[in-house]
């Protein structure tokens, strides 16, 4: 667990970068400012997730649930936040109807705040 804690920990904070230079450069061209805020939003709580993901990589041994439901909470909220949001940026530029997508951001919210909960659980508990 601890090495796919620090896997997605890099990886997202890879791409986080990535996508935050083509937003500022790129996407600036293609889509409203409306929705250039909102996939800002999405890269900065992927780099926030990234850099916590490291974090807990290095510091965390993954021997419990809860360190490792808050690694799976983190992973997996950033994900579904994050990427619905760059798919709903894009959709009208896509000509896209992707509002299926929409309750998909909240429910990837309550993954992270269901991660970070097991990480104060889990501070409460054993430190």
């Amino acid at each position: 667990m601890k090495n796919i804690v620090l896997l997605f920990g890099a990886l997202y904070g890879l791409t986080s970068v990535i996508l935050g230079a083509l937003g500022a450069h790129a996407f600036k061209k293609l889509i409203s400012s409306e929705k250039l805020l909102s996939f800002e939003t999405g890269v900065r709580y992927q780099m926030y997730n990234a850099l916590t993901l490291l974090i807990l990589g290095f510091s965390l041994s993954f021997t419990t649930g809860l360190e490792k439901w808050a690694g799976r909470g983190i992973i997996i909220g950033t994900f579904l936040f994050s990427v619905s949001i760059y798919f709903l940026s894009f959709s009208e530029y896509w000509n896209i109807n992707l509002k299926i997508l929409g309750p998909i951001t909240p429910i990837g919210g309550v993954f992270m705040i269901l991660g970070w909960g097991c990480l104060l659980f889990y501070f409460f508990k054993y430190r």
